[in-house]
């Protein structure tokens, strides 16, 4: 009985041990929200409050539980502190906990690089998704570094993708030692990805005569095709433009039903250009979904969901 009690702790110890340092990343992962796209260091300042200045105590950058104590506000000149950082924290730890139960196998077998490369991953996916949903920006400095990180983690743990193999065979060629196997895969999934959605950019704009997509999706897609391989990279494609089409035809609705911009659609009927039904339906279709978010979000579900969609895990 005794043993099974200490099982018991353990079991319980370790996915509070993976929230903690999640939600300690996400203090780190907030920084680099609000720094990146500013162009200022990530490392070269503590934080401190935006509008006076003053330097946040350590005790005030407590994650989660330092927002809640001082009530969203500044603990000097009271400004409202946005609740992106405890929502991102909190996300990061438990993202951090949902991988160490999609990877407890590995976890007890002290198989730690597949484990690691997935969290190391997340963080970066969880950057673009909030800088992209805050700002529709996804910053060059987190996706080349990713992409750069996405090939070095193919020497150890490589995208679980015949690609690779596939394209050696049929040109008659053996390719050894596996670490170049692993870098190719990567690199295959890189180009898949982001010339499939560059691709899709070029049509886009060639039928609706306006751009639709930015690079810095195309770019994201280098780097997530990096991690994941040429199934991965078309998988997330697919289910991120699914999920991102589900919620934009939901949004435009919403916006027609609740009369968004409805004022503007008058004046432009009294001035002869079409039904004010028309012209609101038009006016909603306009509104843009930043796509790195909903990309962001389907290369998640990829990592934590692979062996119920695909039947395995997402790296070897």
């Amino acid at each position: 009985m005794s043993h099974f009690r200490a099982c018991g702790k353990v079991n319980c110890v370790i996915p509070f041990l993976f929230f903690l340092f999640g939600i300690i990343f996400g203090s780190f992962l907030n920084v680099c929200i609000s720094r990146i796209p500013e162009g200022i260091s990530i490392i070269a300042q503590r934080s401190r409050c935006p509008r006076c200045q003053t330097p946040i105590k350590p005790y005030d950058n407590i994650p989660v539980l330092g927002w809640i104590l001082l009530r969203g506000k500044c603990r000097n000149c009271h400004l409202p502190i946005s609740p992106m950082y405890p929502l991102v924290e909190f996300l990061t730890g438990a993202l951090f906990v949902a991988v160490y139960f999609t990877y407890h196998a590995e976890f007890v077998q002290a198989l730690y690089l597949p484990i690691l490369k997935s969290l190391a991953f997340l963080c970066l996916l969880v950057i673009l998704i909030v800088t992209d949903l805050r700002i529709r920006i996804l910053p060059d400095a987190v996706n080349w570094f990713g992409f750069g990180l996405g090939l070095a983690f193919a020497t150890r743990i490589p995208p679980k993708d015949p690609s690779a193999y596939i394209l050696a065979h049929s040109i008659g060629i053996g390719i050894r030692p596996q670490i170049l196997l692993g870098i190719l895969n990567a690199l295959l999934g890189a180009a898949f990805g982001s010339l499939l959605l560059w691709g899709a950019a070029v049509l886009y704009k060639l039928v609706r005569k306006r751009d639709g997509l930015g690079m810095g999706d195309v770019k994201m897609m280098a780097m997530v095709g990096a991690f994941l391989g040429v199934r991965g990279a078309f998988l997330t494609i697919f289910l991120g433009t699914l999920l991102g089409s589900v919620v934009g035809l939901g949004l435009v609705s919403s916006l027609f039903a609740f009369g968004w911009r409805r004022n503007i659609a008058e004046r432009a009927h009294r001035r002869g250009l079409g039904s004010v039904r028309s012209l609101r339906w038009a006016l909603a279709a306009e509104y843009q979904l930043p796509l790195g978010t909903f990309l962001g979000i389907a290369a998640i579900v990829l990592i934590l969901f692979a062996p119920n969609i695909i039947g395995g895990p997402v790296f070897h």
